[in-house]
């Protein structure tokens, strides 16, 4: 317990240094920029963009049963595949392919490998990653994404006094003319600081309404109360999580989508709660990601604790490049990964 408490104080730190490199090289970018840009971008977005893969047009429900049993990885616990889902919509991701992405932000190098390296250099190196997972699994399609943070939580108010800042339209255009390149997904992940999931995801959904395009969510940096965030490790409750299915499920309908995917990042008991009335429809496919750093031990005793016991319906494992290699540790390799009870269908680096 020491050594998880040293953990999550140790990515507190880090966790709120990075959040000060909002006050740097930055000024064009303020909450008035990014809301002006909302309305003079907006209508230049939806354009033709690569489908992501796709299932029939009518979903073999003997098929999706067999691959939900083989994620589950032989659990007898009973918990896993989880009981009483509804099937997708056809043209579903999951769990017919296993993505992986690479995260971050185009304004910072620490925040993740997608803002780290130069683009041509990430993209070399994202589907380098694809090919080792690809091997190390052959039973499943293995496909690229860029998940890219969207909106970011802050430890200035800012204009708005919410603690967090909204991107600029024309950098997530840039995301997704990168994936396009490669034919990979996009994310677009959001940290809503002191504002609500509903008021931040309702700002991307010109964005969300293009086929290829999906959604991150990060409690981490949810705070209700008032706190600072990098302070504290923030929270959602299951009606957090549900107003982004509500949304997604709503963009789906009416623009006649296949499902989109929502990733939830966590690795604390506190950052999901009420975890049995997230609700699962057809037009969302719901990934809770294992968000912890450290040892291979301490992650896995995470995974167990929050994914694996608090079963929603897929899962996904984060790694660090950096920060599960310090020390004597040593990031898990794909063919690790895989061993795992149930198999994570997303993997993301940081």
């Amino acid at each position: 317990m020491k050594t998880q408490a040293h953990n999550i104080l140790f990515r507190m730190f880090i966790i709120s240094s990075l959040l000060l490199f909002s006050s740097c090289d930055r000024a064009k970018s303020t909450d008035a920029l990014v809301e002006k840009q909302t309305t003079t971008t907006t209508t230049t977005t939806t354009t033709t963009r690569p489908k992501p893969e796709t299932t029939a047009a009518i979903i073999d429900t003997a098929d999706y049963n067999h691959r939900m049993l083989v994620l589950s990885n032989n659990d007898t616990s009973g918990r896993w595949p989880v009981k009483n889902q509804p099937y997708p919509l056809p043209g579903a991701l999951l769990p017919y392919n296993r993505i992986i992405a690479f995260y971050g932000n185009l304004y910072s190098k620490r925040m993740g490998i997608l803002g780290e390296l130069p683009k041509d250099a990430m993209l070399k190196k994202l589907k380098w990653e694809v090919a080792q997972w690809q091997a190390a699994d052959p039973t499943i399609k293995t496909i690229p994404a860029l998940h890219y943070i969207a909106i970011t939580a802050q430890s200035a108010p800012g204009k708005a006094n919410l603690h967090r800042m909204r991107m600029p339209f024309k950098q997530i255009d840039t995301i997704i003319d990168w994936a396009k390149s490669i034919n990979a997904l996009v994310f677009l992940d959001v940290q809503v600081g002191h504002s609500t999931v509903k008021n931040e995801v309702a700002t991307l959904e010109p964005y969300l309404k293009l086929s290829n395009v999906h959604l991150g969510i990060d409690p981490e940096f949810s705070l209700k109360n008032g706190e600072i965030p990098g302070t504290k490790i923030g929270t959602f409750t299951a009606a957090d999580i549900n107003d982004a299915i509500d949304i997604l499920a709503k963009i789906v309908r009416e623009n006649k989508l296949p499902p989109k995917v929502l990733v939830v990042h966590r690795f604390t008991q506190g950052m999901v709660t009420n975890y049995k009335k997230i609700k699962t429809v057809p037009e969302v496919q719901i990934v809770m990601d294992m968000d912890g750093f450290g040892s291979k031990v301490l992650k896995k005793s995470t995974y167990l604790r929050y994914i694996y016991r608090e079963p929603v319906q897929f899962t996904g494992f984060k790694l660090f490049y950096k920060n599960d290699n310090k020390k004597d540790w040593q990031m898990y390799t794909p063919e690790e990964l895989l061993k795992l009870t149930p198999k994570p269908i997303y993997i993301q680096y940081q």
